[in-house]
């Protein structure tokens, strides 16, 4: 496995991130760790609402703390009936840190993402709490997870006015049925400079192979086949179809498509078992034709929708006769956006 620069930083994170939230149990995950490890990942992603992951993780790395590019979320709720128990404020961000702390076992935090919006929080106030937190030593770096593209911008530039720590990289769902962040984040993103965590690449297991034609009814998955929609299953079938010429799983597929899309991308792998990380971690040694992009990105239909759509292209009305002869600035990190015609 490669690794890349978590956004502008120095720091060094895998081209894969290991997502616990969806670990079976203390064994299974300690031999999943070690599988991940051993194809060279190296950031382990988990957040304190997720049940008993942070304790999980707090007794595996133990002596091999260190070694690994740790991050964790806070923002949602501790407790339901305290109202000051959730949200993206000084006071939640101190007491869900230095709880975070005592359950991973750890007195710092590689990299500490804000889990939602608080849109009741000024983001001022957050930026300045987590810098703090960074200049405590308790934080290396911060991230924004479900943050839209103007608030996060915003929150960056005034961190580049105070001299605060910036958000280094966003966390967003992406995959081949869920491809809104092209829209803003995405764009965004690249032209900071900024790491992209997607997760979701198998859409909750639509992507996997478990479900190529209506009526499937495959066990261990939570999906009822009954709510996919017609767009759904055309998804999987395409999926499929390039796993099958490839000689390749579907997940493997599903997750190299959103590789595809940036240079900035880090899928996180949120496997449940050793057979799931084992074969998820072979989308390393997947590389899509083109024609095999291009089927899977017409076999589902994506909008880009406005403004994304009339700023996209040749626009001689804008820049006159003489736009085929410029050269542009080449700013983005990479991507190759495919747009409909």
């Amino acid at each position: 496995m490669r690794h890349r620069l978590l956004g502008p930083t120095g720091l060094r994170v895998s081209e894969l991130f290991l997502g616990a939230m969806t670990f079976a149990g203390p064994d299974e995950a300690r031999k999943m760790i070690d599988l991940y490890a051993d194809a060279g990942g190296n950031v382990i992603d988990t957040a304190s609402a997720y049940g008993d992951s942070e304790e999980v993780l707090g007794d595996l790395l133990q002596h091999r703390r260190d070694r690994f590019v740790l991050a964790t979320k806070y923002t949602l709720s501790r407790d339901a009936t305290d109202p000051n128990a959730g949200g993206s404020h000084r006071k939640n961000l101190t007491r869900s840190l230095e709880a975070s702390l005592r359950r991973l076992r750890t007195d710092y935090i590689d990299l500490f993402w804000v889990h939602t919006w608080d849109q009741h929080t000024p983001i001022e106030e957050t930026m300045r709490a987590l810098d703090d937190a960074v200049r405590a030593g308790k934080v290396l770096y911060v991230g924004a997870s479900n943050l839209p593209a103007w608030l996060v911008s915003r929150a960056n530039t005034l961190a580049e006015w105070r001299d605060w720590t910036p958000f280094a990289g966003v966390q967003v769902p992406y995959s081949l049925l869920k491809r809104d962040i092209e829209r803003e984040l995405l764009p965004m993103a690249e032209a900071y400079g900024m790491t992209v965590a997607t997760y979701g690449a198998l859409a909750g297991g639509v992507l996997s192979g478990k479900f190529t034609s209506h009526g499937d009814a495959p066990t261990g998955t939570r999906i009822n086949p009954a709510s996919l929609t017609p767009r759904d299953h055309q998804a999987a079938r395409a999926v499929q179809e390039v796993a099958e010429e490839l000689g390749v799983t579907a997940s493997q597929v599903a997750i190299a498509w959103a590789r595809t899309r940036s240079h900035a991308v880090h899928p996180i792998i949120g496997s449940r078992d050793v057979t799931q990380l084992k074969d998820n971690l072979g989308t390393l040694d997947v590389t899509l034709p083109v024609d095999a992009v291009g089927h899977l990105d017409s076999a589902v239909k994506f909008d880009p929708g406005y403004p994304t759509d009339i700023n996209t292209g040749a626009r001689p009305w804008v820049f006159g006769d003489g736009e085929a002869r410029l050269e542009g600035r080449i700013h983005l990190a990479g991507r190759s956006l495919a747009m409909p015609q």
